[in-house]
């Protein structure tokens, strides 16, 4: 049993202002557990159909390791976002650069979760921040793209905040909460990037 967690976490420690991103951690698992719960209802309409079973700890578990071997094998990187430091430190949701493709595309998904605590306070707007120069910089990506439900005004100011560019409009693309829902599709280039820092 101990042997599967001989893979270690390759997702880098990201500190932004009053923020830290990184890894989810076995010792995280209340938290974890307790921020979605208690936000379940907030949650549910921007996400995946889950339940309550899908918060238990052996559950969590998996998805660490899935998680850790996806960092070692450079396709997925899962993050925390914590606020704060010591034992003021609250965990505020999460974000994930999945999906990186090599080769010509040089592209990751940007996905995120907000605790119903934490909202509307411009937390996953720095987090957003904090992701982009190692998706850049550090792994060398092009492109980062995002999806969001056209009703979803708090993902949409976030992703154009931090430059991102309305591309287009899918239809029936994700699941959520248990039927097919159109996103507007939103990409951010490293031209792009590289030029809103050098402006600001």
């Amino acid at each position: 049993m101990f042997g599967r967690w001989l893979v270690q976490d390759k997702t880098p420690v990201l500190r932004y202002q009053d923020l830290v991103l990184r890894a989810p951690q076995r010792g995280d698992f209340e938290k974890w557990h307790q921020v979605r719960l208690s936000s379940r209802a907030f949650l549910q309409p921007f996400e995946p159909r889950w339940s309550v079973t899908d918060l238990g700890q052996q559950i969590y578990h998996d998805r660490l390791r899935r998680s850790a071997r996806a960092s070692v094998e450079g396709t997925e990187f899962t993050f925390f976002i914590f606020v704060g430091e010591g034992d003021a430190q609250r965990l505020a949701g999460g974000l994930t650069l999945s999906n990186i493709r090599r080769r010509v595309a040089q592209h990751v998904n940007l996905g995120y979760w907000m605790g119903v605590n934490d909202a509307g306070k411009g937390i996953m707007t720095r987090a957003v921040s904090a992701v982009l120069p190692f998706a850049f910089n550090d792994i060398g990506l092009h492109r980062v793209h995002a999806a969001c439900l056209p009703t979803n005004i708090a993902s949409r100011r976030v992703l154009e905040k931090n430059r991102f560019h309305e591309e287009g409009y899918a239809d029936n693309y994700l699941q959520i909460d248990g039927a097919w829902r159109d996103h507007v599709l939103y990409g951010l280039s490293r031209e792009r990037y590289e030029i809103s820092h050098v402006s600001a």
